[in-house]
């Protein structure tokens, strides 16, 4: 389950920033290299079910969603199959995309996968087993996974009860992940190697334990594009609902580049200290940083200061979203953009 914290000012904002900056100029060779070791990340929950709008995209959203995907100009590939190249140093098609879905609902199986199918999409299903072994009203059967599993579809795991993991004790998340593991087993016969954090939620001591739990690479919902140099267990995706789920946002996540960091502070992103001293280094092929902007969905535009590669991050004031977001951008070659954003749990 997903919700979608701010306002959708924010992207607004943002867009309308971006739009005043220069666009920078690197050599040809430069631009195909960096234009080819990453991936856009697209995460949906619902379709067609206009109750849930934090978690919902429309059908016509959807379908205007695969229209673009299917123009030409992208190359939508199984998110396993990316993570295992970009992990051998393989340079991927420009403009590459992974789809994914959380939550196994029902209108995965009767609106979603139809439509990827006729579009010939390959996704990945993010599935907790609690509600599905309870067989609550609205999501779907193990039957009907094992259909999507059998016609192709990645099945990942997001735990066995989809908690608040960060809350939880140390033996409590290792036995949510064991426990999903066996039904996994039991249902599909086999153990997922892909892991979404519920609600993009995490810790240090989370992450340590899906990594002893032998998962190759595991999501978050923090905005990002997805490169060969990415920490594979926190990597980014792009959510979208029916209030984020325009054409415009999903071009500028589609048509994204890494903005490629290291050495953030804090660690973390369960927060003592609140508003964070947010800072990171930034890559030295990214330039130039003096066009590096950051936006948060609580204050908007950050303070920003550079201090050669290292930009420190400051809000005006505490974050209060229970998972409050922070987004920064830098200008591209061809009018694209740098993303990179992390979320903060606050509580």
């Amino acid at each position: 389950m997903m919700k979608i914290d701010g306002k959708m000012g924010l992207y607004g904002l943002l867009i309308s920033l971006l739009l005043q900056l220069s666009v920078v100029s690197i050599s040809p060779a430069e631009a195909e290299d960096e234009m080819r070791d990453s991936a856009t990340v697209l995460m949906y929950h619902r379709f067609g079910e206009s109750r849930y709008p934090s978690t919902n995209n429309s059908i016509e959203q959807f379908e205007a969603h695969l229209a673009h995907l299917a123009s030409g100009n992208y190359t939508v590939l199984k998110l396993d199959d990316i993570i295992v190249r970009l992990r051998a140093g393989e340079l991927l098609p420009d403009r590459t995309v992974a789809i994914t879905i959380d939550d196994a609902y029902l209108s995965v199986y009767t609106e979603a996968w139809p439509r990827l199918t006729e579009a010939g999409f390959p996704f990945t299903l993010f599935v907790a087993s609690s509600p599905i072994d309870r067989e609550l009203s609205g999501y779907m059967s193990w039957e009907q996974i094992r259909e999507l599993q059998s016609s192709g579809v990645t099945i990942g795991s997001q735990t066995h009860t989809h908690p608040h993991m960060h809350r939880l004790s140390d033996e409590e998340v290792r036995a949510e992940i064991s426990t999903s593991n066996g039904r996994f087993i039991e249902e599909l016969g086999l153990r997922p190697e892909l892991f979404a954090y519920p609600y993009g939620e995490y810790s240090q001591f989370v992450i340590d334990a899906v990594k002893d739990a032998g998962f190759r690479a595991a999501f978050g919902q923090n905005s990002g594009i997805m490169h060969s140099a990415d920490d594979q267990f926190q990597l980014p995706r792009f959510a979208f609902n029916e209030a984020y789920g325009t054409i415009d946002r999903l071009k500028l996540a589609v048509d994204g580049l890494p903005l490629k960091v290291h050495d953030l502070t804090p660690e973390d992103m369960v927060l003592t200290t609140n508003p964070p001293l947010y800072g990171f280094t930034v890559s030295e092929e990214m330039s130039p940083v003096s066009q590096l902007r950051c936006f948060s969905n609580n204050h908007g535009k950050l303070d920003v200061t550079m201090l050669g590669m290292r930009a420190e991050i400051r809000a005006p004031g505490p974050l209060t979203e229970p998972r409050a977001r922070i987004n920064c951008t830098m200008p591209a070659v061809d009018g694209r953009w740098r993303w990179f954003g992390r979320q903060f749990l606050t509580r």
